[in-house]
């Protein structure tokens, strides 16, 4: 019983500009062999429908999903894209749960998750441990959110209730404030806690610098692409 209670869909974020990175997409940054597309999808394992919320072209065809171990790999993956794209991760969420509704989805919680961190499944694990705690001792639950030890939360590591996410969706874009909306705002009516995750877990990959840090390189670069560090190998001092 209790495991029906804490069944949850996933929403993985897919579809920002990154910018920083000279607009290389951050889910096709290849991490130990796997792009951090693969890795989110494979740490939202657990999740009844996961739907990546992103460009058409982003998630995995048939040659890439196959690299997932099969324990992993999720049944239909499901696709989306906010309105208008690039609208922010509030609205992606809200496409997200749209879609999951649309198709069967339902379940308590969702996982909201950005592709960028590719260690996420150590703090998931720990959140999904705390989120069965605190729906035993409160009979429910509003969800729980990632928070690094230096006390940074990280919202878009999380379980939220899905009804509760759900209603903080619609509100936001009834005041017109959905489209480049902070996630924030988003979860500012929702019951969250907070909870410390391991080490680099969240760690996330915004910058060439955070991508040399965790050893990522560029999976769809040309050959002159250094995989160490994810920079351009062009030669001489460039």
């Amino acid at each position: 019983m209790q495991e029906n209670r804490l069944a949850f869909d996933a929403v993985i974020l897919a579809g920002g500009r990154s910018s920083r990175l000279g607009g290389i997409p951050k889910q096709s940054l290849v991490f130990r062999g796997q792009t951090l597309l693969d890795r989110a999808i494979a740490a939202a394992a657990g999740a009844r429908q996961t739907v990546v919320v992103g460009d058409a072209g982003s998630p995995p065809g048939e040659a890439r999903a196959a690299q997932l171990p099969p324990a992993t790999r999720p049944p239909a993956l499901l696709t989306c894209r906010e309105e208008p794209p690039f609208a922010g991760p509030a609205a992606a969420i809200a496409a997200g749960l749209d879609t999951l509704a649309r198709n069967g989805g339902g379940a308590p919680y969702s996982l909201v998750l950005a592709c960028d961190m590719p260690l996420a499944s150590q703090a998931l694990t720990v959140l999904q441990d705390a989120l069965g705690q605190s729906a035993a001792a409160a009979g429910g639950a509003g969800g729980v959110m990632a928070c690094a030890e230096d006390g940074r939360a990280q919202p878009l590591a999380g379980f939220y209730s899905t009804a509760e996410l759900t209603k903080a969706c619609r509100d936001l874009a009834a005041r017109n404030a959905l489209v480049n909306g902070s996630v924030r705002a988003l979860l500012a009516s929702l019951d969250v806690q907070l909870v410390t995750v391991p080490a680099g877990s969240t760690s996330d990959v915004d910058t060439w610098d955070d991508a040399a840090a965790l050893g990522i390189a560029a999976g769809n670069q040309c050959a002159g692409q250094d995989r160490r560090t994810g920079e351009a190998n062009v030669g001489g001092n460039s």
